[in-house]
């Protein structure tokens, strides 16, 4: 760390008062911008970074105090998050002038580290410019932008804790890092051409002896990033190091090229994201709307999934088409702007030799392993993937892959919440005792709370990895580390088999562990991100895949009177048999056979789910469903959307997570874009569960999607459109929603619904079922903090395992 700054002497006196910031307020131009206020103000005093907050104590006059209690927070950097501003008289010291202290690392660690941010126009205008000493510098920065979160290793906030510790300043940084008037006055990650990280291109040994990589040849191309883009343009796979990791690159163009990359990585048939230089490349192929542009174009940059325009006149495409094998089937195409300054050199500044226009940008890692994130890690993990690597020596100390939003009714729904956004907490309206949740299974993403803040995690992955074991471990020490928590209690899902409940119970020691079941935790994920206090308790819709039930019973489709002390199931979606549990979901054809024999349907052979079955599989599937051999009971509207995909022909065989549900929202998408009439919705029916009636009152109704499939089928050999069908499909469950919540009103007479679950990534599904259910008078709380799928699960369960109950009242 350099010597305190100091402003030159003035008179001092009058009053003094300490002032604590709380928030985001490290890593984002705080000190400069208290030194220049301070100064402006003729106040004397310091500033200085504490795992508090910011510290800072002014002495002067009682009306520049005043007003610099004031201003602190309201004129505030545009990346801080200002939480809080506390402030208390101290004596007078009769200092002369300002300084900016040695960060003190003694004390509590409550700051909120800032998330990593785009490059800023500033940074753009000198990465361009040919008469700046940082044109073209890959790793150009100030205090406005650039990493954060992914190159701290601890607290308070400063160089010496990050991963740029290796990296001592050059004269002329130094120069700016101690000028106050400089945009990179104390910006921890500034440097240059001279004393920055260096890049490398390295190309894979295609003699395949197992030699390491070799440096590409400095002539012609001296610069790795010319070189990198040739090989993109000539159709190579390149490993790409990013902010959270290692990306893996290709022309999105280049059939071939993104048809070899889905192999290598053995994606299915899984989209990929794109990375485009700018977004007219990408205008003519899909919808924007205003909201959608401010994501693509603000400091965060995540990837946002983009409705695709119908047809499209070639004229207007100019040659940027990206390949059907980039996302195949799906109704969107998920894009991002360049974030990081190595980003826009590889898509080129003007006058570079031109290169892919479109690039296929998804994370660098095998599917289901964690991103790649240690450069030796990546020369071997990556080698059966890639051609090349594009890489440097900054360390990257915490993984962080993209994160991946969409834009429902205008508001923002996280889809994978990672980069951009990790590790800004939740603010809960309600306290919680130190505790880590450690989510699920699928998209997992952990949570540490303690007093009304909740961490979530960066997006982990699926634990069905070792790596991503590790990797959970690792994240977890990480955030501990520089939140402070101290977890006392854990929470866990219910599920015995879940790997990270296993994970829990080995690590937990001495703490108890408690056990969240899945569908409450995702209504009370929604109602802390909403800010409910508990005091009353909201009708939950949780629509999803899978979910361990009370009954041992596969849960998924649940209507839940719930608070945080509890649940009761009210209604849900009729059960129909799982026939083979995994086999099912990856065969949506078994699923469909199972709901056709549930709703006592013939298996006609004109039916496409019925031909897609092998004529060998039949037979056996027919009667393990008749004597209930490995047969799960099922309530599950993920399996549902499984069955009627297939049912209509649309998907048979899952590649990927959800692909025939998404595929069967593409299709009733295509038809509604296209002008299509719908009509009447398909009807559900609703009825309460035989063999209850000593219940009465209490028994849950039964949602009963037989007459759906019986609909379906008929619609299906009368040789009705397929979109046709999926938008009946979709309106009808919509309808099937408002159907049983103004019901169960009647009964409970709460009037407000929370939508979780990942099924409500479903645009079409979402719009719909909150459109409705406002029109039927009900208040309807959606997400937007976190995502509504298992990546938001943990939220729920911190907030049902570890609130902090400040009255007593019955559960629910």
């Amino acid at each position: 760390m350099t010597a305190p700054t100091t402003t030159p002497e003035r008179p001092a006196g009058g009053e003094r008062r300490r002032v604590t910031v709380r928030g985001v307020v490290q890593g984002v131009g705080f000190r400069p911008f208290v030194f220049g206020l301070a100064n402006e103000l003729r106040l004397a005093g310091f500033v200085t970074n504490t795992g508090e907050g910011v510290v800072t104590e002014v002495e002067g006059a009682h009306e520049a105090v005043a007003a610099f209690c004031l201003r602190i927070a309201a004129d505030a950097p545009p990346l801080a998050v200002v939480e809080s501003v506390s402030h208390e008289s101290v004596a007078a010291a009769g200092e002369t002038g300002f300084r900016i202290e040695v960060s003190r690392s003694e004390g509590p660690r409550r700051t909120l580290v800032s998330p990593d941010t785009a490059t800023c126009a500033a940074c753009l205008a000198e990465l361009a410019d040919p008469r700046n000493r940082r044109y073209r510098h890959p790793f150009i920065t100030c205090t406005h932008c650039g990493p954060r979160f992914t190159i701290v290793t601890g607290l308070p906030y400063d160089r010496a804790n990050t991963t740029m510790a290796r990296f001592p300043m050059c004269a002329r940084c130094e120069r700016e890092y101690t000028d106050p008037a400089d945009r990179r006055f104390h910006a921890q990650p500034v440097a240059c051409h001279d004393c920055g990280p260096t890049l490398r291109l390295l190309l894979a040994d295609e003699g395949g002896d197992g030699r390491p990589p070799l440096d590409a040849p400095g002539a012609p191309d001296s610069d790795p990033i010319a070189a990198a883009r040739r090989l993109l343009a000539d159709g190579r796979i390149l490993a790409v190091k990013g902010l959270g990791g290692y990306h893996l690159a290709c022309d999105a163009t280049n059939a071939a090229s993104v048809a070899l990359l889905r192999r290598r990585k053995n994606r299915g048939d899984k989209p990929f994201a794109l990375m485009v230089a700018q977004l007219a490349d990408v205008e003519p192929l899909v919808r924007i709307d205003d909201a959608e542009r401010r994501l693509l174009t603000g400091n965060r940059r995540p990837i946002v999934l983009l409705r695709r325009r119908g047809d499209v006149a070639s004229e207007t495409l100019d040659g940027t088409v990206p390949a059907a094998e980039v996302a195949p089937g799906s109704p969107d195409l998920g894009v991002m702007l360049p974030y990081t300054p190595l980003h826009h050199l590889l898509l080129g500044l003007p006058g570079d030799r031109p290169g892919p226009r479109l690039l296929v940008m998804t994370s660098g890692n095998l599917g289901g392993e964690p991103i790649v994130t240690d450069d030796a890690e990546a020369l071997t993990r990556l080698a059966p993937l890639v051609d090349a690597w594009l890489t440097h020596d900054r360390p990257i100390q915490v993984p962080c892959d993209d994160s991946v939003v969409r834009v429902v009714d205008g508001e923002e729904l996280l889809v994978r919440r990672s980069r951009g956004y990790a590790p800004l907490p939740v603010t809960l309206a309600f306290p919680v005792r130190p505790a880590l949740a450690v989510g699920g299974d699928l998209k997992n993403a952990f949570c540490l709370g303690q007093q009304r803040h909740a961490w979530l995690s960066a997006h982990v992955g699926d634990m069905d990895d070792l790596a991503t074991l590790t990797a959970f471990k690792c994240a977890e020490r990480q955030l501990e580390s520089i939140t402070g928590v101290t977890p006392t209690l854990l929470a866990a899902d219910a599920h015995p088999g879940y790997r990270a409940s296993g994970w829990a119970r080995r690590n937990a020691g001495e703490r108890p562990v408690r056990s969240v079941q899945h569908h409450h935790a995702h209504v009370a994920a929604v109602m802390a991100e909403n800010g409910l206090d508990g005091t009353g308790p909201v009708l939950g819709v949780a629509f999803d895949g899978t979910g361990y039930g009370d009954d041992a019973a596969v849960w998924g489709g649940e209507f839940l009177l719930a608070d945080y002390d509890g649940y009761r199931r009210l209604a849900h979606l009729a059960y129909v048999p799982l026939p083979g549990g995994d086999a099912a979901v990856r065969r949506p054809y078994r699923m469909a056979l199972a709901h056709l024999f549930a709703a006592g349907l013939p298996w006609d052979d004109r039916l496409p789910c019925v031909a897609a079955c092998p004529d060998d599989e039949r037979p056996v599937l027919e009667r393990q469903l008749q004597r209930g051999l490995a047969c799960v009971p099922t309530s599950s509207t993920g399996r549902l959307f499984d069955a009627v995909s297939s049912l209509a022909g649309v998907c048979h065989q899952a590649r990927y997570e959800a692909q025939a549900a998404i595929e069967w929202e593409a299709a009733a998408y295509a038809w509604q874009r296209d002008g299509g009439a719908s009509g009447r919705g398909y009807r559900f029916a609703l009825a309460s569960p035989a063999g209850d009636a000593t219940r009465g009152a209490d028994a849950p109704l039964r949602l009963d999607p037989g007459p759906v499939l019986a609909a379906v089928a008929a619609d299906v050999l009368a040789g009705a459109p397929t979109g046709l069908i999926a938008s009946r499909f979709h309106s009808g469950l919509a309808d099937a929603v408002r159907q049983v919540c103004a019901t169960v009103r009647e009964r409970t007479g709460v009037g407000t619904v929370a939508l979780s679950g990942g099924v409500f990534a479903n645009a079409l599904l979402a719009s719909a079922c909150a459109c409705g259910l406002r029109n039927d008078g009900f208040t309807v709380l959606r997400h937007r903090l976190v995502p509504p799928n298992d990546g938001g699960l943990a939220l729920g369960q911190l907030a049902v395992a570890a609130r902090v109950q400040t009255t007593e009242r019955p559960q629910v």
